[in-house]
């Protein structure tokens, strides 16, 4: 369980493959802090598992699958990667509760300035707008969002200066591909 707040940007080092995983290796540096192999890490949202740990370096396996309904299989060496910790009993919740499991990939339509805030138009499987609230939360590439407006087959999010600066979101324009996790509320509301 993790709560959409990134901790730090990591950077890919290596995407490999060995046999049918994909091996994936980010440095980081305050993720790698009190983290053991067998410990979660949320890589743009993705819940994965510590394989090993090696000047800070973190390393990951994938399945084919989660490379292949994610962004991740599309990282390259050098791309950076948003990075949080799971959550542990007793700590502060500032964001939202995110399983870390994604629900379908988005694309960037549009970012545009409305009324001085930077805006977000992302399109997703029609499929998916049951499941997002309008004021709701929302995760993209793992960063918890307030959803601002809600169409056919978008959706709209409001990026203030911090989380611009301090995420992928910097980096991400018309076209980018970003993971989705509609928020967990919604989903047992609506099933």
């Amino acid at each position: 369980m993790f709560t959409g707040i990134i901790e730090e940007l990591g950077i890919v080092k290596d995407v490999s493959r060995k046999g049918r995983l994909i091996s994936l290796s980010i440095q980081a540096d305050k993720a790698i802090s009190d983290t053991k192999i067998g410990d979660s890490i949320a890589v743009n949202g993705v819940c994965l598992t510590v394989v090993k740990i090696e000047d800070k370096v973190l390393s990951f396996d994938l399945l084919e699958e989660t490379a292949r309904l994610t962004n991740l299989g599309k990282l390259k060496s050098n791309e950076k990667v948003n990075l949080e910790r799971s959550l542990k009993i007793g700590d502060r919740l500032s964001g939202h509760f995110v399983t870390g499991h994604i629900d379908c990939p988005g694309a960037i339509r549009e970012k545009t300035y409305v009324s001085g805030n930077l805006s977000f138009k992302i399109t997703i499987p029609r499929e998916f707008l049951k499941f997002i609230a309008l004021k709701g939360s929302i995760t993209v590439d793992g960063i918890s969002l307030t959803v601002s407006d809600k169409r056919s087959n978008t959706f709209s999010v409001c990026i203030i200066p911090h989380t611009l600066k301090n995420t992928t979101l910097s980096f991400k324009g018309p076209s980018s591909e970003v993971n989705i996790e509609t928020d967990i509320l919604a989903k047992y509301n609506n099933q």
